[in-house]
């Protein structure tokens, strides 16, 4: 700051004037006329300058309220171009591994409801949840094409306390969800590894995956892109293999046996909720996407057909090709399905899918989760450290903390798992579904690239089936699940106002990134105004 003081202590004493704009004196008229053009469009860029630099200070940590966003479209970032972005084709795959991954995981749904309800769960579930919440997140996530994604969305609408407890809620219940997948991928290896299931060879194991797959994370989102086609394309096939090798042992009427006296709804309802949620993950790599307008849209249509058929056919397969035992339908069932129908081959190349298939969810989830805390870092919600890259333009510190979630968390039962991370799903779900109906009606006539055909009633009727789900899903959850799932809730209820106060008393520093969209303090009615 001394040579600051220096340098414009010596123009004021040259006669230059105080703002760096040098006047042309005793010079000829040519040459004055060129200083004076070239004076003017210096002014201009210092005037610029000062009046961004003036809205980034004032742009503190908390302050959405009554904001909107400006220009909101295709944010282009000279930091972000030198790393390639996510095409359609890579971003179909990562949809499709945040989602499902394969059928792998769905067999509790025979065990808990029996064949044809479990066939006719993933053909209506997806209606009453799953395309409402890939519509959403395809509008949203076009709308606001940035890191972050619904945290974004949440703090737009509601202000910035519960875009965290968003952002808090939705992290924690992917880090929980990613800690199954090092789990599942053991659990289908140690039945011809036996010393992985359990004991310091399984801790070692579970380890060594992690921090594997933590380190493909951070190398860089296309080469997670790319290695998700190829683990999907390795998981599918050998269920289409198993459905040809199954034709001449079909029996249809295997598919319509029900017993509405013998069913474990919350085992029901929570295998098909945790199976086909999850869609509006992407929307937290918005911001390394090719082109979100029309990539991001795409992208979701064609992975929910891929989903849908991804669980039906297998289950169509394995249903219409054995004779039924509910008990035997746990996981990793379906290797056995295969040995039984195509020969000892067929069940290792589903086992070996199954342990890819989990390799490629872990990786998608994690990228998903990181890339989340990075877009909080860069609107002000956490410390600036968050937001720093890597060489590879991956978040180093976000890939860090939700690897150690991971291994933290990784001790839990299967069960366990998707029933603490349903809930804490649930919490912030209900807040998207708030969020995009205020953003209809607060801003009607906001530029949305892709947006649903449906007016504000229509937003609000597609809300209604998914929230009752919600509502059910929250009920039938055991007591114990309930309370750890409140505490964590709690706690990020108090964490944001702390974050605040370190903010306040500076003892870490909080930024919002110059890159973003602009935000501006609204003076006028906000039902008149728009995101534009």
């Amino acid at each position: 700051m001394a040579a600051i003081r220096e340098v414009s202590d010596d123009s004021q004493a040259s006669g230059q004037p105080s703002g760096g704009c040098i006047t042309p004196q005793n010079q000829p008229a040519s040459v004055s006329q060129t200083i004076v053009d070239n004076q003017h469009q210096s002014c201009e860029e210092d005037e610029k300058l000062r009046h961004t630099t003036n809205r980034l200070v004032s742009l503190t940590m908390g302050q959405y309220d009554n904001t909107e966003y400006i220009n909101i479209g295709e944010v282009q970032t000279p930091r972000m171009d030198n790393f390639k972005k996510v095409s359609v084709l890579p971003l179909i795959f990562l949809i499709f591994y945040e989602v499902s991954g394969g059928p792998f995981g769905v067999e509790d749904s025979v065990q808990a409801a029996g064949p044809f309800l479990a066939l006719l769960g993933f053909l209506v579930f997806p209606f009453i949840w799953s395309i409402p919440e890939a519509l959403i997140t395809a509008e949203m996530g076009t709308m606001f094409p940035e890191n972050g994604g619904y945290v974004v969305w949440v703090a737009s609408a509601l202000g910035p306390y519960w875009g965290f407890q968003q952002g808090w809620v939705k992290w924690l219940s992917g880090v929980i969800d990613n800690a199954l997948y090092p789990v599942l991928f053991l659990d289908y290896l140690k039945s011809e590894i036996p010393s992985l299931g359990g004991g310091l060879p399984r801790i070692i194991a579970v380890l060594s995956l992690t921090l594997l797959l933590t380190y493909m994370n951070y190398r860089g989102l296309t080469i997670v892109g790319w290695v998700a086609v190829l683990l999907g394309v390795f998981s599918i096939l050998p269920f289409v293999v198993m459905g040809l090798v199954s034709i001449p042992k079909l029996k249809p009427s295997r598919w319509f046996v029900v017993n509405m006296h013998d069913v474990d709804w919350n085992l029901y309802l929570n295998t098909l909720f945790w199976n086909l949620n999850y869609w509006d993950s992407i929307s937290t790599l918005a911001g390394e996407v090719e082109n979100p307008k029309k990539t991001l849209p795409k992208a979701l249509f064609y992975a929910l057909i891929l989903v849908v058929l991804g669980y039906f056919f297998p289950l169509l397969v394995g249903i219409g090709a054995l004779p039924l035992d509910r008990e035997l339908w746990t996981d990793g069932y379906f290797s056995d399905i295969a040995k039984m129908l195509g020969g000892v081959w067929l069940r290792w190349w589903i086992q070996a899918a199954a342990a890819m298939s989990n390799m490629g969810m872990f990786v998608a989830e994690m990228s998903s989760d990181s890339f989340q805390l990075l877009g909080m870092a860069e609107r002000g919600m956490l410390p600036e450290f968050f937001g720093k890259r890597s060489r590879y333009g991956t978040p180093l510190i976000g890939i860090l903390f939700s690897a150690s979630g991971v291994l933290l968390l990784s001790w839990l039962s299967f069960q366990e798992i998707v029933a603490a991370e349903n809930f804490l799903y649930c919490f912030g779900m209900i807040l998207e579904f708030i969020a995009f109906v205020r953003l209809r009606m607060k801003y009607p006539a906001a530029s949305r690239p892709y947006k649903i055909p449906i007016g504000t009633v229509g937003s609000v009727l597609m809300c209604v089936p998914p929230t009752i789900l919600i509502c059910v899903v929250l009920a039938l959850s055991s007591l114990k699940v309930a309370l750890v799932s409140l505490v964590a809730v709690v706690i990020g209820l108090v964490m944001q106002p702390g974050l605040k106060y370190i903010e306040k008393r500076r003892w870490l520093k909080f930024s919002i990134s110059a890159d973003l969209a602009d935000l501006h303090v609204s003076g006028h009615d906000s039902t008149d105004s728009s995101i534009r």
